[in-house]
C-alpha cells in the first residue's frame, strides 16, 4: 500500500451516491420521477419569478411519472440521495417518512401508515418486493 492509497477517502454509507439516480436512458421512469421531485425541492422555496414556472412544470411531470410508474412519492418526501427504485410499481412513501442516502426499494413496499408510525429508514437499507 502506498501513501497514496492511504489517504484515499473511502465511501462509507452515509455518501449520497447521486448517480444512482441519474436517467441511463431515454425512458427511465423511476428515475425521471424523482429527479422531478430533487427539482421540485430545489425550487419549492425559491423567490426567483421563474420558481413558479419551474415548480407547476414539475407538478405536471410529477404526475405524468407517478401515473406511469404506479408509485405515490411526495412531493416533499425527505429522501436521501442515491435512492434506487427499480421497479417503482406499488410504492407508497409517506410525506412524513425519512429515507436515508444509498437505499433500494422494490415493488409493492409502503413506507409509513396514515394512522401508524412513520418510519426512519437508515443508510443504505435494501428492502425487498413486498414488504410491509
Amino acid at each position: 500500500m502506498t501513501v497514496q492509497d492511504e489517504n484515499q477517502a473511502i465511501p462509507s454509507a452515509y455518501d449520497e451516491d447521486w448517480s444512482r439516480e441519474k436517467p441511463g436512458k431515454f425512458w427511465d421512469p423511476s428515475r425521471k420521477l424523482l429527479k422531478t421531485i430533487r427539482t421540485y425541492q430545489r425550487v419549492q422555496n425559491s423567490s426567483s419569478p421563474w420558481s413558479f414556472l419551474v415548480r407547476k412544470l414539475c407538478v405536471i411531470r410529477y404526475r405524468f411519472w407517478s401515473v406511469v410508474t404506479g408509485a405515490e412519492i411526495h412531493l416533499n418526501s425527505k429522501i436521501g440521495g442515491g435512492l434506487l427504485i427499480t421497479h417503482p410499481n406499488g410504492i407508497v412513501i409517506h410525506p412524513d417518512a425519512e429515507i436515508g442516502p444509498n437505499c433500494l426499494i422494490f415493488q409493492q413496499v409502503p413506507v409509513g401508515m396514515a394512522h401508524g408510525g412513520v418510519p426512519r429508514i437508515g443508510a443504505h437499507v435494501d428492502i425487498g418486493a413486498g414488504a410491509k
